[in-house]
């Protein structure tokens, strides 16, 4: 039995974008210019290529935009870039203290969390948000921030 070739970076940025083509972010931009943006930030923060991977499709299987099956059966990724994007998929009713504890138990992922939020918190982003949603996220993400010790 032959081990198939893991994906490139390419590649996993192809099927993060056609998963995410139909969503948009809070304010209506395109989902995957927050994908780039965590990828870029990962790179920029001396980040490897399973970690930039794993920012491609941080949040395809909490978004069930692909299948935790997918991820887990049929995805030509390394084990580690697997356990990242499922460290960070929140699960329903989860607490955040939950959530925090499971990215710093797993190797790599709070460097792509830690992207993930810088984009999430940029106040260009916040601006574009009515003032009750902005004052609502930029309470979570700095909690979040002070859980993963961040802050």
């Amino acid at each position: 039995m032959t081990e198939k070739a893991l994906l490139s970076l390419t590649e996993v940025e192809a099927i993060a974008r056609n998963a995410h083509a139909a969503q948009t972010d809070k304010a209506g931009r395109p989902y995957a210019e927050h994908l780039q943006a965590v990828a870029e930030g990962v790179r920029a923060r001396g980040g490897d290529d399973e970690q930039i991977a794993a920012a491609w499709l941080h949040d395809t299987v909490e978004d069930e935009v692909l299948s935790e099956d997918w991820l887990l059966h049929e995805a030509a990724l390394t084990r580690r870039t697997k356990d990242i994007v499922l460290a960070l998929t929140k699960r329903p009713g989860e607490p955040p203290e939950s959530y925090a504890e499971r990215i710093l138990a797993t190797p790599g992922a709070l460097l792509v969390k830690e992207s993930d939020l810088a984009h999430n918190a940029n106040p260009a982003r916040l601006a574009a948000l009515d003032e009750p949603t902005r004052t609502r996220l930029a309470q979570k993400y700095a909690r979040m921030r002070e859980l993963l010790g961040l802050a």
